[in-house]
Order: C-alpha cells, then sequence, then structure tokens
C-alpha cells in the first residue's frame, strides 16, 4: 500500500491547532490567516480519510485519531528543531564529552580554551574534573585526560607531556630555605602518592625526614595550601606557571622529579566521532607547543 504524501503545512497546523485546540490561536503562531490553518487540517483529514477535530461553536475537540497522531508529530517536530539548533557556521554542532584531572583542567586547558572554541564554535565541550580516577564507561566519556603512566586496561593512549614535580612555596618561606636541609624543616604538604617526597629528596641526595601532615588529592588544592602559608607543596610548575610569574609562588630549588606524564585517554571499544578527531588534534598541536617551550 502506498501511503499518501503528507504536506508539512498541514502537519505544522494540525500540531498547532491540536495544542490551542483553535484554530485561531494555531493561525496567530504559524503567522497565517485562521482560514489557512482550517484548509490545511482540512488537507490533511482528507489524505488520511480520518476526522482529526470535531468542530465546536467555541473552539475545537480532538478526536481519538488526532489524539493519537499528535505525540507522534509533536516528538518529530522537536527533533527537527534540536538538529537545527545544532547548525552554526555551516557545520552542525557536536557535543564533546571529556573529563580531566582537576590540575591538568586549572593550570593548563582552560587559558587555552578560548582558542579551542574561536576555531571550533561548533564543539560544545562538556568539561568535568576528577582526582585522576575515573570511569570513562560509567560516566560517558568520549576522552578523559589522565596522569600516569599511559598503562590502563582496555585504553587506547596517547602521551601530552610530562609536567614534573618541584617544590613550590610562598616567597616568605623561600627565603628560610637556605638548603635542601631546610626544606625538610618545613610542613610538607604531600599528595595522595606517598613516594613523592622521598624521591625528590633523593634525586637531591638528601636522607628524607619522616612524611606526615596534611595529605591532598588534588594538587590545586595542595598548592593553595601552599599560598596560604601552610608549607611546602610538590608540585609541577608548569601547572601553576602563572602563579610563579607573578611571584605569588617561587621555585626554591631547580631540582624536579617525573612521576608520569598527562595522556589523552578514551576506550578502545569507542569509536572516534568528528568532534573528538577536531579535539585530539588541536590538543595534540598545543602539547606540541608545551612541549617544544619545555625543551
Amino acid at each position: 500500500m502506498v501511503r499518501p504524501y503528507l504536506p508539512l503545512n498541514a502537519l505544522r497546523a494540525f500540531e498547532a491547532a491540536a495544542r490551542h485546540l483553535s484554530f485561531t490561536r494555531a493561525a496567530i503562531e504559524l503567522c497565517v490567516t485562521q482560514a489557512a490553518v482550517s484548509h490545511q487540517v482540512k488537507i490533511l483529514e482528507q489524505r488520511l480519510g480520518a476526522t482529526l477535530f470535531r468542530r465546536l461553536p467555541r473552539g475545537l475537540m480532538i478526536t481519538e485519531e488526532g489524539q493519537a497522531l499528535l505525540p507522534a508529530l509533536q516528538e518529530s517536530f522537536d527533533r527537527m528543531a534540536e538538529m537545527l539548533d545544532r547548525f552554526e557556521g555551516g557545520h552542525v554542532r557536536q557535543v564533546l564529552k571529556l573529563g580531566t584531572v582537576g590540575t591538568f583542567a586549572v593550570g593548563w586547558l582552560v587559558p587555552r580554551l578560548g582558542d579551542f572554541h574561536r576555531r571550533y564554535p561548533f564543539v560544545d565541550l562538556r568539561l568535568s574534573t576528577n582526582n585522576n580516577r575515573v570511569d570513562i564507561a560509567a560516566e560517558g566519556l568520549d576522552y578523559a585526560i589522565k596522569f600516569g603512566n599511559g598503562a590502563w586496561h582496555d585504553t587506547e593512549a596517547e602521551t601530552l607531556f610530562e609536567a614534573p614535580l618541584s617544590v613550590l612555596c610562598i616567597p616568605a618561606i623561600a627565603d628560610q630555605l637556605g638548603s635542601i636541609e631546610d626544606v625538610a624543616a618545613q610542613p610538607l604538604l604531600r599528595s595522595y602518592r606517598a613516594d613523592e617526597w622521598p624521591s625528590w629528596f633523593a634525586a637531591a641526595e638528601v636522607a628524607a625526614p619522616p612524611i606526615h601532615g596534611l595529605v591532598f588529592d588534588s594538587s590545586v588544592l595542595m598548592v593553595d595550601a601552599a599560598l596560604q602559608g601552610a608549607g611546602v607543596a610538590l608540585a609541577p610548575p608548569l601547572m601553576f606557571s602563572r602563579h610563579v610569574a607573578t611571584g605569588a609562588l617561587r621555585q626554591p630549588f631547580p631540582i624536579s622529579i617525573s612521576k608520569g606524564s598527562y595522556w589523552l585517554t578514551r576506550l578502545k571499544s569507542r569509536a572516534p566521532t568528528p568532534a573528538m578527531e577536531i579535539f585530539r588534534s588541536w590538543l595534540a598541536e598545543q602539547a606540541a607547543q608545551t612541549r617544544g617551550q619545555a625543551g
């Protein structure tokens, strides 16, 4: 059986009239005459061979056939409107869900996102932060930026750059640090990775003191505590370059240690979308510039 051709204007007129239960109010919404709406509805009824409205002295009453048709039409129009809203500058807007370590987001990524948006305004980047513990599948992420060695199960990882750790503190404390031994006398702010301070002291060829005190699950929080004068932090200067540049923080010693790199990761089972490819390419370009500056 060949289905009847249903003109879009007739479908739109019916949907508006059904919502308002009035040809007059539907005509106002559609910027046409009341007679035009009535005519379009009649065309639709003839094509379908069904009565969609009962004409009453004061308005309309939708029939069972009309009630059955209305939800499908409304869903279709909503989907079309959503798709049309996604067009911008000749491109379809695309959603990209990214999870990242908070330190990376604040210290490196966010200052560069203006460039990404200017170049790719049709990509809706939805950013969430974590403390390096993230379930890409459970959170529905396209990508996750993690810190570590790049070995994660069922995950494809692309290295971005290293972010070595070094001592950071406020100028008032930095002035008290004439030697590495003086660092050991200060409150040592630390992350949940217990081997970082011992590794730094080993690189400085000084025996590490007992490590105890405040523990943070984020370098952002740890450095914020250091900015308040709570002690010395062992954190990546690269991620806090703005504080170092303004003099709010100092790096009193050049000694640094590397505990891993930042990686762009995705599930191997997740086929890259156009938005993912755009972001990966842009991020690789930005990371290459950072590696060049560090070199």
